[in-house]
């Protein structure tokens, strides 16, 4: 693997793990098994890092989901699929952890891919459940980006208390009980 990218793995799991203050530079290098020299040569400094982990984070976090919004059977069948998938549940969204982060949210460039991620997955959550409707799947009347932020709150706010129970239980009570609203606005 390229320098290049060790440094940018390296700093997406510390980013998850520890958040932008607690992720340092040399805590960079020692994982990504580089010296300053290429730290410095392949990026400007701890931000610049930063924002390219983030974004390669978003880039991998739109591309699971939309392997299952994009996948086969009904609006239905597919929001289930996202928000039945597997997740590393206790360690947290590795963008949703971020929107957390002060350091992160205060400067626009860190915050940018964590914010279009947020809007590109309710985005795109929206559209199925419009397709749903227009197909005949769901009950029309509900507003699909309505629907669709209160999935994505769903499981960010799922991840947050698996986190503080240390249990998955509150987040797979979360998702049922999301696959129990949208069910209520099934047509069949």
């Amino acid at each position: 693997m390229a320098t290049q990218d060790r440094l940018i793995e390296s700093t997406q799991e510390l980013l998850w793990e520890r958040g932008y203050v607690g992720t340092s530079p040399k805590a960079i290098q020692q994982r990504a098994g580089v010296g300053q020299g290429s730290m410095y040569h392949h990026f400007d400094g701890k931000p610049d890092l930063a924002a390219a982990a983030l974004r390669r984070s978003a880039e991998q976090m739109r591309a699971v989901a939309e392997a299952d919004l994009a996948g086969p059977g009904t609006a239905h069948d597919r929001v289930a699929a996202y928000l039945r998938r597997e997740r590393d549940v206790l360690r947290g969204c590795r963008i949703g952890r971020m929107a957390q982060d002060p350091e992160v949210v205060a400067d626009p460039r860190l915050r940018a891919p964590v914010e279009e991620t947020f809007d590109w997955l309710r985005g795109r959550i929206a559209e199925v459940i419009a397709e749903g409707q227009a197909a005949g799947d769901l009950r029309p009347g509900a507003e699909p980006a309505d629907l669709a932020a209160a999935v994505v709150a769903v499981v960010q706010g799922g991840y947050v208390l698996a986190r503080a129970a240390d249990s998955a239980e509150p987040f797979e009570r979360a998702v049922r009980g999301a696959l129990a609203l949208l069910a209520a606005h099934r047509t069949d």
